[in-house]
């Protein structure tokens, strides 16, 4: 049986993004500094709402707070049902791009279609047990996929690597539509999965509880952003 191949040497450049779930919430314009001083590409920003999942976290309001404190692009990403509800709220509140949940939406296309109007990018999530086949009806509607590593709703869930076959069907799929995309993994992401994600094809790594409870969090980035051959 011959082996996966191996995307990490032909990805667009990796990025990495903190989620600020994993921070101290009684301190977040502090947390999203030490980010952007840490050398992080964006900052992750869940919103829940407490009936997609049952978590619930943050509102336009803390969002504009937290774009106040950074220069880091937002990347908001709503785990709410009826998110075209809430568009404009996250626009005027500072995110570079929100992404919505195949899941929570009822009409995908326009919701993707009005949030590009609004200016910022599109991105669309897939939870872990939602079937790849979806994934090419909406390649060229979005700016991003993102490919959940863990049920969405809290942090520090372990990974689940079953997810990784989706991952790399989603990179084969836009290569051979010659289709740019970036494809963001959420969810138990450490050293060792990373180099996983990015073997099946991810470039856009969110990691909460590995950078934050690092001793030194630039360090932390710096080894999930790690290719061989590269410093």
């Amino acid at each position: 049986m011959s082996r996966p191949k191996d995307f990490s040497h032909s990805l667009p450049p990796i990025q990495v993004a903190p989620s600020i779930l994993a921070g101290d919430f009684g301190h977040l314009a502090d947390e999203a500094r030490r980010v952007e001083l840490a050398g992080a590409d964006s900052l992750h920003v869940d919103v829940m709402d407490g009936h997609f999942v049952r978590n619930l976290t943050i509102g336009p309001q803390v969002v504009a707070a937290i774009n106040r404190s950074t220069e880091l692009f937002l990347d908001v990403h709503l785990m709410i049902y009826n998110p075209f509800d809430y568009i404009e709220s996250f626009v005027e509140a500072g995110a570079d791009r929100l992404t919505i949940h195949l899941e929570a939406t009822e009409d995908v296309s326009d919701t993707l279609h009005y949030i590009r109007r609004c200016g910022i990018q599109a991105g669309l999530a897939f939870c872990p047990e939602t079937s790849e086949s979806l994934i090419p009806k909406y390649l060229d509607q979005c700016d991003l996929l993102l490919l959940m590593t863990v049920q969405p709703g809290h942090g520090g869930q372990a990974f689940m690597p079953e997810v990784l076959h989706k991952i790399r069907f989603a990179r084969e799929t836009c290569l051979k539509l010659d289709i740019k995309m970036d494809i963001q993994v959420d969810g138990g992401i450490n050293p060792d999965t990373a180099k996983q994600c990015r073997a099946a094809g991810a470039n856009v790594l969110v990691s909460g509880t590995y950078i934050f409870e690092a001793p030194d969090m630039a360090e932390a980035i710096k080894s999930l952003r790690h290719k061989e051959g590269q410093q």
